[in-house]
């Protein structure tokens, strides 16, 4: 096989940014801050909308674009088809029950059924695109060919996700503008579509060559990436730029709650489980009450019910400061973190580009 290489400069020029660094878009903690502080850096900032209905994409927007001049990427999650949007009564009230514990733990009730879990992805779309970010980005599938010519059309670059060569060959052939391999390594959901995430756990070192020989396009390497020398590995590898979520997530201007970022800073933050406890979707964190009580599969609600369950005992756990309680996302480069501010970060992922 031909191996095809694009540089750093080409990721440059096709982003509008001065750095090859990518926040990675957080899902629940994304911080219109941080976003703005990486994007005034040179990097490209980027904002989660997982649960975002239209208006609140608007409103985010607005702010991002009140918070910094430079190009900033919103990220969106494609429906991959094995999302539950109903249950028969019982079962989810057999599936709440499970929950209980965490939700007497904070003198929480349990949440009752709602009509819908999660916002339509159409919708989320229209007005992402409506309010013309420098990127779209897309977790867990290809965009459809109409979203990615709309995208275009508004002079909006599209970056995909993928976990397998096969899943960034196929992003290539669907139109998007650059893909980030994201290793195993990577904290947060697995966010794998071609096959089940527990057989797509390729490591960030022998994934990202083998999707730059693969496709020729940009290719951005994610997964245990905190410091100025995993961006050189990265570079090395044949990715043209980096993204990088952990290290960004213990600063300052992250929005996750200051005893999460104490947690990502502690020895704790050494050791990193793969569950399915907090969303039912597989994710790297780090461990927990919840993620030891509801480690066999089968106590977990489908995606995205699981997601909404456990979503209301988490907000009253982060405000609490009860870690036992909330998603301890984070990736194997946890113990690497030194840097407290956006800025310090960024300045050692530079110093990985010489």
């Amino acid at each position: 096989m031909t191996a095809h290489r694009t540089s750093s400069a080409a990721l440059l020029d096709l982003l509008g940014i001065s750095a090859p660094v990518v926040l990675g878009p957080f899902g629940g903690v994304s911080s219109v801050q941080l976003a703005a502080a990486v994007s005034d850096g040179g990097g490209l900032g980027s904002f989660g909308l997982y649960g975002y209905a239209p208006e609140a994409i608007t409103r985010t927007a607005a702010e991002l674009r009140a918070a910094t001049g430079q190009p900033f990427a919103l990220n969106l999650w494609v429906p991959t088809g094995t999302e539950v949007s109903h249950l028969p009564t019982a079962e989810y009230e057999a599936y709440a029950q499970r929950t209980k514990p965490f939700f007497d733990a904070l003198g929480l009730p349990l949440p009752e059924m709602p009509n819908h879990y999660l916002p339509d992805f159409n919708e989320q779309v229209d007005a992402t695109l409506a309010a013309s970010p420098a990127v779209v980005s897309f977790v867990f599938g290809v965009p459809g060919p109409e979203v990615v010519d709309a995208a275009h059309r508004r002079g909006i670059k599209v970056i995909g996700t993928a976990t397998t060569v096969a899943e960034a060959v196929a992003l290539e052939s669907g139109g998007v503008d650059a893909v980030v391999a994201s290793g195993m390594e990577s904290g947060g959901h697995r966010v794998s579509f071609l096959a089940p995430a527990e057989e797509s756990l390729v490591g960030t070192f022998a994934l990202v060559p083998q999707v730059a020989d693969a496709i020729g396009i940009p290719v951005i390497a994610a997964g245990g990436i905190a410091d100025r020398r995993g961006v050189a590995a990265a570079l090395a590898l044949g990715a043209a730029g980096v993204q990088v979520g952990t290290a960004f997530l213990a600063t300052q201007e992250s929005a996750a709650a200051p005893a999460y970022r104490d947690v990502l800073r502690s020895p704790a933050a050494a050791q990193t489980v793969l569950t399915r406890a907090m969303s039912g979707r597989l994710a790297r964190g780090i461990p927990n009450r919840v993620t030891a009580e509801l480690a066999d599969p089968s106590l977990n609600a489908p995606f995205p019910i699981q997601n909404w369950l456990t979503g209301h005992f988490r907000a009253r756990a982060t405000a609490a400061g009860r870690t036992d309680l909330m998603s301890l996302w984070a990736g194997q480069s946890a113990p690497l973190l030194r840097h407290d501010t956006a800025h310090d970060v960024l300045t050692e992922l530079i110093a990985g580009l010489s």
